[in-house]
């Protein structure tokens, strides 16, 4: 069999080594072999073609990490269509209208048996569009015939939804040919028959194409593990070396609180990749200095590049007088250019935006011909495709690249990826706003995202500029995710303007010290979204957490603006806040939340939204 698909070279791997643990659930204590696993994958796609589904068709996934989403993902491959992974933290608008764009007809939920641990998926029936068919994966042999195993290696694999620059969610398609360049004989990570690689990424995020294909393509066992912030710091990594963990990635913030917490804790594992946003070169000494892992390795690259695109090995010596943290070097059959507006080469040490080329890069964005024109181009050179990647970097005099920043508006917050002007754009509609803007401020964990709001005149009357704050959260939050919320808005009297008549986002950034002026400072012309008299809509959970940090972090010192994890906080110190929050609140609030949100104001508006959706 030629393998031209990710589920080819699968089943070669069911043909060498069939008995061979394939996914493995500790939680549950569930398992499949190779054999196991091509079995009940051949139920669901022999269940999707008496449907309809084939070849070029794309099937939303909603499920959760499991053994049983390892089956669909497989499954749907083998039918010849491509996979489509729901974020069950997205609002249920988001959801249905990224499945309504798909052109789906069928969605693939858990099976029966297990439905009832689903969770956010119970309620699956209520948003999903007109003509979409739920289908519960088979437990036991439906009795149909099974699909050859066909397709070409441009044929697309899966579809992961990322923010979009023009206001709505954009659909990058990625070929099998792609996720096979990721898997197969990869320089950031080798991968050997009977290793076991973590899978804790969200499935709607592409890590977890690495996690799941890098390892049934090499061999190896796909562990189904809890991210670092479900669990107590000690029990995960107790969970680590139980599960004799080989492989792992885990998310730029999540390395960074484990490297303040528990700088040991990757000690028994081969390979930690981290990725998604700048890595803390502090945060990575930490690790070096304790008792590191076999490879510890700085992962790069946008979703368009499946996955990543370039690596960096991080030991004392690679990074010997670096004041940060290069992304490294070309993955396996990938080029990285450094070019100009014009798309020329820059001489080394001079800044140009990153361009990435190879198979590696995806086909373009679903049903988006203009912008995937507009981001994958040709290299006037050598005529190759490449895909315009936005960030701006430097070659090093040892040939790896560095990263500064961005050329367009695209942020990265925690690991995610968010495009400004989706939110300035759900910020205005619904009548609430005339103009809405939206900027980043700070950098690693004081990085926070501001909005600043015009309101509409009707808003203005009806509900005043004070509580204005507080409606838009609640507008956004039914459209956006909860890490796309601004956690503070500063209402404007007038829009800014520079010479060339666009808005001068450099004045409204000014204007986040004007409102913080002390008492007979000047007066801004803005109303900031934080403060008890500011933003009465979640003030009073912020008056509560705020207690609940000084119990908990053994310090007065806590201010709205206040991290979590800057005053000593941490995964165990975390679900003891849940706790309290849920006594005092009645509000059930993760761990994960109080570890990742930048502030305590952040964390205040979050649980005032989810006490508002939970009345709903």
């Amino acid at each position: 069999m030629t393998a031209v698909g990710v589920h080819h070279v699968v089943a070669q791997w069911v043909e060498r080594a069939p008995d061979v643990c394939a996914v493995r659930e500790p939680a549950g204590g569930r398992a499949l072999s190779y054999r196991e696993l091509w079995r009940r994958s051949g139920w669901l796609a022999a269940e999707l073609a008496s449907r309809g589904v084939g070849r070029g068709d794309l099937v939303p996934v909603a499920q959760d990490r499991s053994v049983d989403l390892i089956v669909t993902f497989l499954g749907i491959l083998r039918c010849g269509a491509a996979y489509l992974p729901l974020d069950a933290l997205a609002p249920t608008g988001r959801l249905a209208d990224i499945v309504r764009e798909s052109g789906s007809r069928v969605i693939v939920r858990a099976p029966k048996a297990r439905q009832a641990d689903t969770g956010r998926w119970s309620g699956l029936s209520s948003w999903l569009p007109e003509g979409v068919e739920p289908l519960d994966p088979p437990e036991h042999d439906p009795g149909l015939p099974v699909p050859a195993p066909t397709g070409d290696a441009d044929d697309p694999a899966y579809v992961n939804f990322t923010s979009g620059s023009t206001g709505r969610p954009k659909g990058v398609v990625v070929p099998h040919r792609a996720v096979l360049r990721l898997a197969l004989n990869a320089l950031f990570c080798t991968v050997e028959p009977g290793d076991r690689l973590a899978s804790s990424a969200n499935p709607a995020f592409d890590a977890t194409t690495f996690e799941v294909w890098n390892a049934l393509c090499g061999g190896a066992t796909v562990v189904v593990f809890p991210s670092v912030t479900e669990l107590a710091m000690d029990e995960w990594t107790a969970l680590i070396r139980a599960e004799r963990i080989d492989a792992m990635f885990l998310t730029t913030s999540l390395f960074h609180t484990v490297a303040r917490e528990s700088a040991d804790a990757f000690s028994t594992v081969g390979t930690v990749v981290v990725g998604g946003e700048q890595l803390e070169l502090g945060a990575v000494r930490r690790v070096l200095a304790a008792r590191p892992p076999g490879r510890l390795v700085n992962g790069y690259g946008p979703t368009e590049t499946t996955t990543f695109a370039a690596y960096f090995d991080c030991t004392g010596a690679s990074l010997a007088g670096l004041d940060r943290v290069p992304v490294g070097f070309a993955l396996q059959e990938t080029s990285l250019h450094l070019l100009d507006a014009d798309l020329n080469d820059v001489p080394v040490g001079e800044t140009g935006e990153l361009c990435v080329g190879g198979p590696g890069v995806a086909l373009g964005y679903l049903a988006r011909p203009e912008l995937t024109r507009d981001r994958f181009v040709t290299l006037p050179s050598t005529g190759a495709r490449i895909y315009r990647t936005g960030d701006t970097g430097r070659l090093l005099p040892s040939g790896a690249v560095e990263l500064f920043g961005r050329t367009d508006r695209q942020v990265k917050l925690r690991g995610f990826r968010i495009e400004l002007e989706e939110i300035e754009r759900a910020a205005t509609t619904g009548g609430l706003a005339d103009a809405a803007f939206v900027e980043k401020t700070g950098d690693g964990a004081a990085a926070t995202l501001v909005g600043f709001v015009l309101p509409s005149p009707e808003a203005d009357a009806r509900i005043g500029r004070a509580e204005l704050p507080a409606a838009l959260h609640r507008h956004l939050g039914e459209t956006l995710p909860s890490y796309m919320l601004p956690s503070r808005w500063l209402v404007l009297d007038r829009v800014p303007f520079g010479s060339t008549g666009k808005a001068d986002r450099t004045q409204l950034l000014r204007l986040l010290d004007a409102s913080a002026a002390p008492p007979g400072g000047p007066a801004p012309a803005v109303s900031s979204g934080t403060g008890p008299d500011a933003a009465p809509g979640h003030a009073p959970a912020l008056a509560v957490l705020r207690d609940i940090w000084r119990e908990v972090l053994g310090t007065e010192a806590v201010e709205p603006t206040a991290n979590f994890i800057d005053l000593g906080g941490n995964s165990i110190l975390a679900m003891q806040v849940t706790v309290r929050v849920r006594e005092r609140l009645g509000v059930r609030v993760d761990a994960g939340a109080v570890l990742l949100t930048d502030s305590l104001d952040e964390l205040a508006a979050h649980v005032a939204s989810t006490s508002l959706a939970g009345a709903s």
